[in-house]
């Protein structure tokens, strides 16, 4: 058989089996999902953080700078993401994904952007500026953008043996990630789902107790008209 009749038998193999479905009450690695046909249905909530303006940097900088700021924000943000009960499954160049569960996922979620928002904004930026004189020089400026959204969605391993990975299919990782690509002054973007969910201290702060967010605001993600909050805030870890 050629190269074009295996993709033809494997594709169909695909599409005419069925799932093999189990309800998953932990975030899944590699291992714990079948690779034919295995699926785990998580409830979950997915953050992506998304470093933005990639392109500038790479043509703008050598390849040491720009590797040195990429890694630092991932770094940064990874350690965050943990630190808040997030498990970390993909990366994408200069994006980051992670899921969160558990009874507090949504309020941990935002509270783990908020905090991204303060390391990137108090630690990377300053420690690359003040080490990596030409990244200020040239008038680069570190920003970012964390997209959040809640729901089901399926955890599948896509590829082929000895070559594959997760991959989360669903609405709610879709969107997450297209909220992350939002380019504005605001920092932090969640679904109306996960603020409906946030316990108070992941809603207000600051000694007076003020809305971290603002909204609903209505955002077109994937063709969509989406009602969203948004924030600038951010919180020390």
């Amino acid at each position: 058989m050629g190269l074009a009749d295996d993709i033809s038998a494997a594709v169909t193999d695909v599409v005419c089996s069925d799932w093999d479905v189990r309800t998953g009450t932990v975030v899944p690695g590699t291992d714990d999902v079948k690779l034919k046909n295995g699926a785990v249905e998580l409830d979950a909530v997915y953050l992506y953080a998304d470093l933005a303006d990639s392109t500038g940097l790479a043509r703008d900088f050598t390849k040491k700078t720009a590797a040195k700021v990429i890694r630092s924000y991932l770094d940064a943000t990874c350690r965050v993401i943990r630190a808040r009960g997030g498990e970390i499954r993909s990366f994408d160049g200069d994006r980051v994904m992670a899921i969160f569960i558990g009874d507090s996922k949504n309020s941990d979620a935002a509270k783990c952007g908020l905090q991204i928002n303060y390391v990137v904004n108090e630690i990377v930026r300053p420690k690359i500026e003040a080490n990596l004189p030409a990244i200020k020089n040239k008038g680069f400026v570190i920003k970012h953008c964390v997209g959040i959204d809640a729901g089901k969605a399926f955890v599948v391993r896509g590829g082929v043996r000895g070559h594959n990975d997760l991959v989360s299919i669903g609405r709610s990782p879709n969107v997450a990630a297209k909220l992350s690509d939002v380019r504005s002054s605001y920092r932090t973007y969640i679904t109306k789902a996960v603020f409906d969910r946030l316990n108070e201290k992941s809603k207000y702060g600051g000694e007076d107790k003020k809305l971290m967010w603002d909204g609903p605001a209505t955002l077109k993600v994937g063709g969509e008209d989406m009602s969203v909050y948004r924030s600038t805030w951010h919180w020390k870890p």
